[in-house]
């Protein structure tokens, strides 16, 4: 069996070990009987602002934290496999601008869950794979709208009781930053590498004297 290699493990753990603090988050508020909302965003009010850091943290239920978790862990092994360390930064921006987005424009509500970064993360790779010519990608954002398409009703705003709010900008920060990120990351390969460089092409043979003299010979004089 073929061994895995460092950067397909590292992509996988990251994730995986950022999901399993949220599940850890949930299960300490479960067994203390709490309820952390209040931690989470509540836009325009000072008192909020601690949720840009904690909210994604927060979950309302064990339902709420499995329908992000599959996601984080899929979505964030593709971002570091493919993109290296440009994906931790496309991660902290988009949990920064996201939560900074809620607290200005939401409604005056707790606003909680990692949803925000799963659309965030959902478009940038998305909108990335379109904007580079790099095949690879360009796969990885069909996969991603064969898988996650349906993520684009969680945007409006008549399902009151889910913050679109959040997916919205989380969704339109994923946009911006493909196309700042456009020409960083991994490079572009429309075409073969040996279709680069004229040097490598295939040569047709040059044809040779004798061949010139006997078609020389047979023209009608």
């Amino acid at each position: 069996m073929r061994p895995i290699s460092a950067r397909a493990r590292v992509s996988v753990l990251i994730p995986l070990y950022f999901t399993l603090l949220l599940w850890a988050v949930e299960l300490l508020e479960w067994a203390v009987q709490g309820r952390w909302e209040q931690y989470g965003i509540m836009p325009r009010e000072v008192r909020g602002l601690i949720g840009v850091l904690l909210a994604p943290f927060l979950h309302d239920n064990f339902s709420h934290l499995i329908s992000n978790s599959i996601p984080l862990v899929l979505l964030g092994a593709a971002l570091i496999y493919f993109y290296g360390d440009l994906a931790y930064r496309v991660v902290l921006i988009t949990w920064v601008i996201d939560g900074l987005g809620v607290w200005l424009m939401g409604r005056p509500s707790y606003h909680i869950g990692a949803s925000g970064l799963v659309y965030g993360m959902t478009s940038f790779v998305f909108f990335s794979g379109l904007l580079r010519k790099n095949r690879s990608l360009l796969s990885l954002s069909l996969a991603v709208v064969f898988v996650y398409g349906g993520l684009v009703w969680g945007m409006l705003p008549y399902l009151t009781h889910l913050s679109w709010e959040g997916h919205l900008m989380g969704f339109l920060c994923g946009i911006v930053l493909a196309v700042l990120f456009r020409n960083m990351g991994p490079g572009d390969d429309p075409l073969p590498q040996w279709m680069h460089d004229e040097d490598d092409w295939p040569q047709m043979p040059e044809p040779s004297s004798s061949q010139t003299d006997v078609s020389d010979q047979t023209k009608p004089g």
